[in-house]
């Protein structure tokens, strides 16, 4: 073959991404006379894929090793039929092998490099048989042209899927991977290193353009489309090669959402649950590099494929690192087993939760692992609290439940520590839900349920919602209702600004203290439930008693706010000191012995008020 050959062979276009291919005619017969020699009769048909050759022996022994050991073998016979079994890339990339021999020339391009690689190893076209023989043309455009350019490699792998495992044991996969992880991470260096700036004090420091820009990150979209083992591999070689972790991230949600959004049309489930497992075991170990969204949606999928053990842990384990950021619908796994079971999958979560709370440290520099559990760090108070909140609302949707038992809900509800409530009308709402629903609970069930709730941390409009529930077990709301009047008489106390009632008031919760305490074991049940009954009476006589005062006290700081608007005169300083006189005479009232004063004092108190109003007039 002359120079003009070679040179037209290994023409090519960089720029090219989809070559069009060559097309092999119906017959192959007639597509062989249009290159063939017309004037020399064929001496051998070579049978490949059911699609028969014309050809001749001497341009095909010339330059494949198989074709002239088996014409060898033949000789005596004179062989004039050859088959060549599971030939890589059929009849089309056949012929191009056959044009080769015969020196016609045709395009190498990135659509069929792989192919026409294998089948120079499969007819031992080598330099062993004739000088620039087909293997070194495809071996010097696969290192030349193709492992230099990212989308040429990506495209000879899509060629390979079909090609294996020859297309492996030829090592042209493992070349186009490790090119395809270079070319990536040195365009990141570069465009790193393009928006670097100086600073007025001139230091190298990274632009905000280039923090929050994915510069260097285009192939993730290219790299959607290899299949999975093969994008597997690709993965760690960037992790090898130190491609960012966001941009190893990046790459995995766009894979997953193309993948599994393809794959549920199909319902290809057994290779649905490898792309889930795959993605999983591929994911970095740095925290937030991939949305928490991402984390809740591959855990669903986990669980309806029902996954691996330890891909679901693993999950389970991320999500739990950052909890703080999920929402309810995060949280909202569906169940996917037989239909006695919950509606949503409460175990993962209680891992979930539990995972959360035995954390490492929050601070995301740290060196050791982000999943480690033993480590004597906790979540920050913030991060609790956002979680708390979220696990109440969580409660309060599984609530209605009907499958769901009180154990699993209790599992729930004592999964955070104690601390991480600050407010309680969340947990009182859920619990509250959980009764209306399973009515068929025992008392004792009952009380585990209002064990659950500091009764001190309930708002006003929650326990006010509690004293009159009747779905609470009596103690509960006999409970509610002391520390509702606690309140009151702390608001009360406030407003009277004197100290001498302190003492007087600490004493009187202490004797609310006792009478509220645990009952005698002496006490019949009966005795112990009229007990309960009456002091739920008294209690809520007090309060309204105790109300009726504070409504009083607020009148009068209106009229005192009024009256310091009207007059700035001695006149109005001496009726001001009367009446916090009165005032003072007041608070003392309030603080004797008597838990129950009686309704004329609450009369008599009132028109001291009013007449205290009127004379500044």
């Amino acid at each position: 073959m002359d120079k003009h050959h070679q040179h037209l062979l290994l023409q090519h276009h960089q720029h090219l991404h989809h070559h069009q291919k060559l097309s092999l005619a119906k017959s192959s017969r007639q597509s062989c006379s249009e290159w063939i020699f017309r004037d020399v009769p064929s001496d051998i048909t070579i049978e490949v894929n059911g699609g028969n050759f014309a050809l001749h022996k001497f341009p095909l022994v010339s330059r494949s090793g198989r074709i002239r050991r088996i014409v060898a073998e033949h000789r005596d016979s004179d062989i004039s039929k050859v088959e060549l079994l599971n030939l890589p890339g059929g009849a089309e990339i056949f012929e191009l092998a056959a044009k080769f021999c015969y020196g016609i020339n045709f395009e190498i391009t990135s659509s069929n490099v792989a192919q026409l690689f294998c089948v120079s190893d499969y007819l031992e076209m080598t330099e062993e048989y004739s000088k620039d023989n087909l293997a070194s043309r495809t071996e010097e455009y696969l290192e030349s042209i193709v492992c230099k350019n990212l989308e040429m490699c990506v495209e000879v792998l899509k060629q390979s899927e079909n090609l294996l495992p020859l297309a492996d044991e030829l090592n042209i996969i493992s070349r186009c991977i490790d090119a395809i992880a270079s070319k990536a991470c040195a365009e990141q260096i570069a465009s790193s290193f393009s928006r670097l700036e100086y600073s007025s004090s001139g230091r190298l420091h990274m632009s905000r353009q280039a923090k929050s820009s994915d510069g260097g990150d285009w192939w993730i979209e290219d790299l959607s489309v290899l299949r999975i083992d093969f994008y597997q591999r690709v993965m760690n070689a960037m992790k090898c090669r130190g491609v960012r972790p966001e941009s190893i991230g990046a790459s995995l949600v766009s894979y997953a959402e193309r993948e599994l959004t393809r794959r549920s049309e199909t319902g290809h489930h057994e290779h649905e649950q490898t792309i889930v497992e795959t993605i999983v075991a591929l994911l970095p170990v740095e925290k937030l590099v991939v949305p928490i969204s991402f984390l809740f949606g591959l855990l669903r999928r986990a669980v309806m494929l029902d996954t691996s053990v330890s891909s679901r842990l693993d999950l389970e384990r991320r999500i739990g690192s950052q909890l703080d950021m999920a929402t309810l619908d995060d949280l909202l796994i569906p169940s996917f087993r037989h239909a006695g079971d919950t509606l949503f999958e409460i175990d993962t979560v209680h891992r979930i939760l539990v995972n959360f709370s035995q954390q490492g440290g929050d601070d995301s520099e740290d060196e050791e692992s982000v999943f480690e559990c033993d480590s004597p760090h906790s979540p920050s108070q913030s991060a609790m609290f956002k979680v708390a909140k979220l696990v109440d609302s969580y409660l309060a949707e599984i609530a209605p439940d009907a499958n769901l038992d009180l154990a699993k809900f209790l599992l729930i509800a004592e999964a955070l520590p104690l601390h991480a409530r600050t407010l309680h009308d969340g947990l009182y709402r859920a619990i509250d839900l959980y009764l209306k629903v399973h009515q068929g609970l025992s008392d004792s069930d009952k009380k585990k349920l209002s064990k659950l709730i500091d009764f001190q941390k309930l708002s006003q409009e929650a326990g006010a919602h509690a004293a009159q529930n009747e779905r609470l077990p009596l103690q509960s709301i006999v409970q509610v209702l002391y520390f509702e009047q606690l309140k009151l008489r702390s608001s009360l106390c406030s407003s009277y600004s004197d100290e001498e009632a302190k003492p007087k008031q600490h004493q009187q919760q202490q004797s609310w203290r006792i009478n509220s305490g645990a009952l005698s074991a002496a006490m019949s049940p009966k005795d112990n439930y009229a007990s309960l009954r009456r002091e739920n009476r008294e209690l809520k006589l007090e309060l309204a008693r105790l109300r009726m005062r504070l409504n009083d006290l607020e009148k009068e700081h209106i009229c005192m706010k009024r009256d310091m608007h009207r007059s700035h005169s001695r006149k109005f300083m001496s009726s001001f000191s009367k009446k916090m006189g009165k005032l003072s005479f007041f608070g003392h009232s309030s603080s004797r012995g008597s838990s129950s004063p009686s309704k004329q004092s609450f009369r008599t108190d009132s028109k001291v008020m009013d007449r205290t109003c009127a004379s500044t007039d």
